[in-house]
């Protein structure tokens, strides 16, 4: 192995091999604990150091790293405390996650470092975001993100590769080429000689280097950060290396041919740097024993102060308050007069106006700049706030939410339009596993908003009409809202933008411009988590939201004798409960009414939760009238006798006569 120290001094050589000395020693020492029993679970770096190590020294401590499972030397490097280490792996109170999650699956502000979740990919996608923050607010800046071999596979590769080369983002991509996914030998993973020449279909720059030699590794990080902090712009590095021990120590490395243990110990990153320094002059074997007897003692005492460390107490009500940023809406109430708007509209001037209110709000979403979307929701804004924030994207709804999470990560809100609901299949995994859960994890915001143009009635089909709120409404850390009316489709807009936590908005597209309604002028809030009371009556409840309100509405203007209490939640996450449990105290009968189909649709759990806390009050069974358990057709004829208001009268006939 060839080094070239360049005009690197001593004190910079020996501190470097200190530096790659520290994690390898803690590795050994945990290898000693999981036989021990005294660990039950451990992600070997062996073998890698040198990149962690390398890359993490050669970018400044303000800006943000993005490492994996197998990076103890990102840790370490940027000093965190071994004890503190510790305490996270060991699920103590005082490790990041608070004993919630396990490994490096958290992050920390105070480090600038934001660790993987299991599915490996999506922190991709917060590196391009953490960038865009960092190009918006004219910092000179790079971010520095991995991945292994095995996740080059992953859409979430190629997804934020192909945004940071079109929005041309100071983002490193970096490749740990260990040879492996878990069993599977990178020749059974992907066909091309070297995943580097994957950079070519980006149009973006391919590097590809010698992970096991920390000179070599340093100086490509460092000249290659230094670039793109003046000429922002994407990079990939792949980083040619080798797993020494397995995915983790249970999964044993029987898989791997000795001969490639043969060779790759000759490489090894750490012996070869330290034969490199003895042939210097700047470490001897005295000098060696000394340094690895003071670095032990470290680890020891570091190691058994962590595990005297508290455990976490149980405590419920804690968890579910810790699965959102501490907030506390303070509703702001209108106070200009009010005119006539389209729904459309409504969402149109919130939005103009959350772009007043806040400098750092960025909106994204496919064909919304110049365009103005695919409803025209925002036509004009680039003209009003330009391209950098009213943004184009690539058609790669998991990188766009990605990106939001790491638009607000490094000091930014961002908006994320889908363009239809039903498309965020394809960011479902950014939604559930990053937004709803990071601050749980480690206690950082999401403040992401989601806009999803929702719901049926204009016979566009089974891709085009989805009502997919109850995908959502039972993730933790997720907060929904669903407005009725134009008044409150821009007051909770802005409601869900003002809020640091994440928020999905659904509109439904059928009222976008059937509906008028008054609307204050100005900036105003409607608090999430209240539902509105629209009719009261005695003999049963209706309690809905979306569109299923409107055929509420035309139920009781057609039978105004009826006696019906009619409820918008409004907010489906939170929802309002002490609401709910008035109407169904003062009438005794309940109807629940969506337009979402009828098998485990948000109905299932009001009604549930009604039948256990209001029962006492019941007269009747519950009953739910809901879309039919198909998927949406087009055709007119058969959407309609789909969709929940072809039952309504029938069902509400059932209710009163029982």
């Amino acid at each position: 192995m060839h080094f070239n120290r360049g005009d690197k001094d001593n004190k910079f050589l020996l501190n470097l091999y200190k530096r790659l000395l520290y994690p390898r020693m803690v590795e050994e020492k945990m290898l000693k604990l999981l036989r021990q029993g005294r660990i039950g679970k451990w992600f070997s770096g062996i073998g890698q150091e040198a990149i962690a190590v390398g890359s993490t020294l050669a970018m400044h401590s303000n800006e943000y790293i993005l490492p994996m499972h197998r990076n103890l030397g990102v840790f370490t490097s940027r000093n965190i405390p071994l004890k503190k280490l510790m305490a996270q792996w060991q699920g103590k109170i005082t490790g990041f996650t608070k004993g919630r999650d396990r490994s490096f699956h958290f992050g920390t502000q105070d480090y600038k470092i934001i660790g993987m979740i299991s599915h490996l990919g999506p922190q991709m996608a917060l590196a391009d975001g953490i960038a865009l923050a960092d190009l918006l607010a004219n910092r000179q800046h790079a971010t520095l993100v991995y991945t292994g071999e095995g996740a080059t596979s992953e859409g979430d590769f190629h997804e934020a590769l192909n945004v940071a080369a079109v929005w041309g983002l100071p983002v490193i991509f970096l490749i740990e080429n260990n040879g492996y996914g878990l069993s599977t030998p990178k020749s059974e993973q992907f066909r091309c000689k070297n995943l580097v020449d994957k950079a070519i279909g980006y149009g973006i720059e391919g590097v590809q280097i010698d992970g096991n030699n920390v000179l070599e590794v340093y100086d490509t990080i460092n000249q290659l950060a230094n670039e793109i902090r003046k000429d922002p712009r994407p990079v990939l590095v792949e980083c040619m290396t080798f797993r020494m021990r397995g995915h983790e120590e249970a999964s044993g490395t029987k898989y791997v041919p000795q001969e490639m243990f043969d060779a790759w110990e000759k490489k090894d990153p750490l012996n070869n740097y330290e034969a490199y320094l003895v042939e210097q002059g700047i470490l001897s074997p005295d000098s060696i024993i000394d340094i690895k007897i003071q670095v032990k003692r470290a680890i020891e005492l570091e190691v058994e102060e962590a595990f005297n460390e508290e455990e976490p107490i149980a405590d419920a009500a804690l968890e579910e308050n810790d699965m959102y940023f501490p907030y506390e809406q303070q509703v702001t109430l209108p106070v200009e007069a009010s005119t006539e708007k389209r729904y459309l509209d409504a969402i149109t001037d919130g939005l103009d106006l959350a772009m007043q209110k806040y400098p750092n709000l960025v909106l994204m979403g496919q064909d919304i700049a110049d365009y103005g979307g695919a409803f025209k929701i925002t036509d004009g804004f680039t003209t009003k706030y330009g391209k950098g924030r009213v943004r184009n994207t690539p058609i790669c709804e998991s990188a766009i939410v990605g990106a939001g999470l790491g638009l607000s990560i490094n000091g930014f809100k961002a908006v994320v339009e889908m363009q239809f609901a039903d498309f965020v299949t394809v960011g479902f995994n950014q939604i559930v596993n990053n937004l709803a859960k990071t601050h749980y994890r480690w206690g950082e915001k999401a403040d992401v908003v989601v806009r999803m143009p929702t719901g049926a009635g204009s016979g566009a089909g089974p891709f085009h009409s989805q009502s997919n709120e109850a995908w959502f409404t039972k993730t933790p850390g997720l907060k929904i809202v669903y407005p009725a009316f134009p008044e409150d489709a821009k007051g909770l807009l802005l409601a869900a933008i003002e809020d640091p936590n994440p928020v999905l908005y659904f509109e439904h597209k059928y009222l976008y411009r059937s509906l008028i309604g008054s609307v204050p002028q100005g900036y105003y809030t409607t608090e999430i988590g209240k539902a509105v009371i629209l009719a009261k009556g005695s003999k049963f409840s209706i309690i809905t939201y979306g569109l299923g309100v409107h055929w509420a509405l035309d139920y009781l203007k057609e039978y105004p004798e009826c006696g019906a209490t009619l409820i918008d939640l409004r907010t489906l996450q939170p929802w309002n409960k002490e609401a709910v449990k008035k109407a169904v105290k003062a009438t005794g009968r309940v109807l629940i009414l969506h337009e979402d189909t009828l098998t485990n649709g948000f109905g299932a759990e009001l009604s549930a939760w009604i039948g256990e806390h209001c029962f006492s009050y019941l007269d009747a069974p519950v009953m739910r009238c809901a879309s039919l358990d198909t998927a949406i057709p087009m055709s007119k004829i058969l959407e309609d006798d789909f969709l929940a208001k072809a039952r309504l009268a029938e069902t509400i006939d059932k209710l009163l006569k029982y």
